[in-house]
């Protein structure tokens, strides 16, 4: 299946949606400066551009480099919205001046810096009240379209593990492992990682976002792969621990405890759950085997067009997952002296439950054994071998 063959995107609907926000808010435009954001409201891909949304339509204003792409990519999102191509201060300054005149201008407090809106305040002479989170609460629930796409990238990063993996018995370094991991997931359709990709060996696996060196990845080790791969915008995270060898008595202990914690929180993931008690439950599991001294980091966050969004499960986190919210499950214990392990999967939730978008197996610590398919085959033929022995996922 082709980008174009996936089911579109619905943006118009998107920007009727915060339309039909302003109608109740206590401001009549809302400036958009999160390049995220403006991506999910028009298409726009471009590295500079800020829209306004008020009773006059959509208003996309970029430079000159983006002329033919904003118009081509606004078209086909369908928006019907004006882009205007100039200075973007200067141009923006000039149509907040006309459109929102003395009225009240909504912006994201967020995402945009303490200079750049001082100079706005000082050139136009509105009433500017922050927002938060106003556009990432239409994001956090994903369509049907969202979930195709993070299901593709969940795919790729599954069969580019799949073809890596055996690659671990020349005893790379983590830094050649993650190069030849991410080389992978582009030769399958993936535009690049979702993330700079964590290959975490022996006791660099006691450090969570431990960056790949060149530690040589030997017999005896436990090794952390932290990865995702990132298509038509959006993101998939996983990540899988395994022994160079047969586990030592410790290595499988902790393994062993990592899962059914994992497996616990996945199990507990459904509408009406709250982040705080998922992490809850994977947090008493792990305390209860006498390891929670070491579980240092939260469960699990939100994944979209962004790698870490909304919402949260964690100890601080009491909104509620809802249908169509994309969650990563991942706890982890990590001790100097032992190294670390996690196990982490990215699940869609469903009415009655979740549905794991990342399918690698995990039931064992164990290197599994080199997949059937050529490293050359394609995705559709690898990842329905993967998905045959993917039954443990879950």
């Amino acid at each position: 299946m082709t980008r174009h063959e996936m089911i579109p995107l619905d943006h118009a609907r998107r920007v009727t949606w915060l339309g039909s926000h302003l109608a109740d808010a206590p401001y009549d435009h809302v400036l958009i400066t999160s390049r995220e954001n403006i991506r999910w409201l028009t298409g726009f891909t471009g590295s500079n551009g800020w829209v306004t949304v008020g009773p006059d339509g959509l208003v996309l204003i970029t430079d000159g480099r983006y002329r033919d792409q904003a118009a081509e990519q606004m078209g086909a999102a369908g928006i019907d919205g004006r882009v205007e191509i100039g200075s973007t201060r200067a141009l923006m300054t000039d149509h907040l001046r006309t459109a929102v005149g003395v009225g009240r201008l909504g912006f994201e407090g967020s995402h945009i810096s303490y200079a750049e809106h001082a100079l706005l305040c000082a050139a136009v002479d509105v009433e500017w009240i922050p927002t938060s989170g106003v556009v990432e609460e239409g994001r956090r629930t994903k369509d049907a379209g969202e979930i195709e796409r993070m299901a593709r990238a969940a795919a790729i990063a599954d069969i580019a593990l799949a073809v890596t993996l055996p690659m671990l018995a020349s005893e790379p370094t983590e830094a050649q492992f993650r190069d030849m991991l991410e080389a992978a997931m582009r030769q399958h359709g993936a535009d690049g990682p979702s993330f700079d990709t964590i290959v975490a060996a022996g006791a660099n696996a006691a450090l969570p976002h431990h960056h790949p060196d060149g530690t040589r990845i030997v017999e005896g080790m436990t090794v952390v792969i932290d990865f995702g791969a990132l298509y038509d915008g959006y993101h998939s995270d996983m990540t899988r621990t395994f022994t160079i060898g047969d586990p030592t008595p410790i290595q499988a202990e902790v393994y062993e405890v990592v899962l059914a914690a994992q497996r616990a929180g996945v199990a507990g993931v459904m509408p009406g759950a709250g982040g705080r008690a998922l992490d809850g439950v994977c947090r008493d599991h792990i305390a209860r085997a006498g390891w929670g001294e070491w579980f240092t980091h939260g469960t699990g966050h939100g994944v979209g067009l962004q790698i870490h969004e909304s919402p949260w499960l964690t100890q601080s986190y009491d909104d509620t997952l809802q249908t169509a919210d994309v969650v990563t499950v991942e706890p982890g214990v990590y001790r100097v002296d032992f190294g670390g392990v996690r196990i982490e999967d990215t699940v869609v939730v469903t009415t009655d439950g979740c549905q794991p978008l990342t399918k690698t197996p995990k039931d064992s610590p164990c290197l599994p054994s080199p997949p059937t398919t050529s490293r050359t085959g394609s995705l559709s033929n690898s990842t329905t071998a993967s998905s045959r022995s993917s039954s443990s996922s879950t």
